[in-house]
Parts: structure tokens; C-alpha cells; sequence
């Protein structure tokens, strides 16, 4: 793939930090995660999934299973990971999910990080080797 002639690089993750997090089987609370640019895949496939079928709103929870490759030091997420998030996270990474896919190139982009960062770790999307 070539890269653009200004030499910009396109970014297709973000990283993220959940405002409660998410506790695991042993009780390890995970709350820093990365979501990748959705594709077209993403979005359709799991329309043929049964549970989608029975209960539209299901959607939302395979498509994240879906564009989160990494929530702490979980790499292997899925939906049932995702039905474990509390309600707020799992808003916040909705809205998340729709600012960083939004087809208006103009948009504002998604602040990665948390409630809690002060700044210091929130950085908008940009392109590879932006200052």
C-alpha cells in the first residue's frame, strides 16, 4: 500500500481508557484498550448472527467484540467480555466507536484516554508523524 504524497501515514487505532473498567474472572480491573478503525466486514457480518436476529440492540456488542483488540492485558476479546463491561463503559466505547468510524472527514475525532488521564495521555487521532 502506497502511502500518501505528503507522506502522512493513516492511523487505524486508537487507544482508549475505560471511565470504570473491566474485572475479570480473577479480578484484575483492565480499564487501558485500543480500538481499531472498523470495516466493512465488521459491520455486516454479524448481522447474520442469530442473536442479532432475535435482539437488533446485540449488535453493538459484537461489533465492539469485534474492533477492540486489546482491553489491559486481555488480547482475545469477544462478546461475552463485552456483556461483562458496566453500562458506562460500555457507552463510552460505543460513542467512541462512532466518532472514530464517523464518515465526516471535517469531524471532531475522539479524544483516546479517560476521565481520569488530566490530559496527559488524551491525544486526538492523527496521522502517523504529525507533531
Amino acid at each position: 500500500m502506497n502511502a500518501p504524497a505528503d507522506g502522512a501515514r493513516f492511523q487505524t487505532e486508537v487507544p482508549f481508557c475505560l471511565p470504570r473498567g473491566y474485572i475479570d474472572a480473577h479480578g484484575v480491573l483492565h480499564r487501558h484498550g485500543i480500538m481499531r478503525l472498523a470495516t466493512a466486514a465488521d459491520e455486516i457480518l454479524p448481522l447474520r448472527d442469530p442473536r442479532v436476529q432475535q435482539n437488533p440492540a446485540y449488535l453493538a456488542v459484537i461489533v465492539l467484540g469485534r474492533v477492540i483488540t486489546k482491553l489491559g492485558s486481555v488480547t482475545d476479546i469477544d462478546p461475552h467480555m463485552i456483556e461483562g463491561l458496566f453500562a458506562s463503559d460500555f457507552d463510552y466505547l460505543q460513542r467512541l466507536y462512532e466518532e472514530l468510524n464517523s464518515a465526516e472527514e471535517g469531524a471532531s475525532r475522539p479524544m483516546a484516554g479517560g476521565p481520569d488521564d488530566d490530559g496527559a495521555r488524551r491525544s486526538k487521532m492523527r496521522a502517523v508523524g504529525e507533531a
